[in-house]
């Protein structure tokens, strides 16, 4: 969301370093958030993988009137029942009382590494330096977010944490799988 807003703000000309009228761009947004991202009717899923949008998105996080708006909106998904949801603050603010919570991660080396290979992000790549310049982009993010004074990149406490840096896609959703149903039986155990 953050990403779809930063896209929609700079597409309409709207000074990102400005939170108010970026929250009034986010709060004026229609999502459909389902396998593609749509902000008012665009689809953006690609478009919103591009290092222009990484560093925009960034700044557009650090807006404590845009995280309100987006944090409002997030919540009111699991009015529906139950989600999926991922995100830096998910489950350190959006649902600190999810019932299970992952925080993925990978090495510095490795994010970059995937990052460089993401075909929307490949082709903004071929201008710079590669992998390199990927990594020094992922970690000035990952300062950005940590460092923001609302809503900072945490572990929540009660995640569970997955190293994926030598771990195919399947083995990561075989585990993440694994738990959520551990989870599952012991609610089911708990209510006999």
């Amino acid at each position: 969301m953050y990403r779809a807003v930063a896209w929609k703000a700079a597409r309409e000309g709207v000074d990102l370093s400005n939170g108010d009228a970026v929250a009034l761009v986010a709060a004026r947004s229609t999502f459909d958030l389902d396998a593609r991202v749509r902000i008012d009717g665009h689809d953006v899923t690609s478009d919103i993988r591009t290092p222009e949008i990484d560093t925009a998105a960034a700044t557009v996080a650090r807006h404590p009137q845009v995280r309100a708006v987006l944090v409002d909106r997030q919540r009111g998904y699991a009015g529906a029942g139950s989600l999926v949801m991922e995100g830096r603050d998910i489950g350190t603010v959006v649902f600190p009382h999810a019932d299970v919570k992952f925080y993925l991660d990978a090495t510095p080396a490795e994010r970059a590494r995937r990052r460089a290979e993401d075909s929307s992000h490949a082709a903004s790549q071929r201008r710079a330096s590669g992998v390199d310049s990927v990594a020094q982009a992922l970690e000035a993010r990952d300062q950005s977010d940590r460092t923001r004074p609302v809503s900072p990149l945490l572990i929540a406490s009660d995640a569970v944490y997955i190293d994926t840096t030598d771990l195919p896609v399947e083995d990561v959703v075989k585990r993440v799988l694994s738990v959520v149903d551990d989870h599952i039986s012991a609610v089911r155990g708990a209510h006999r």
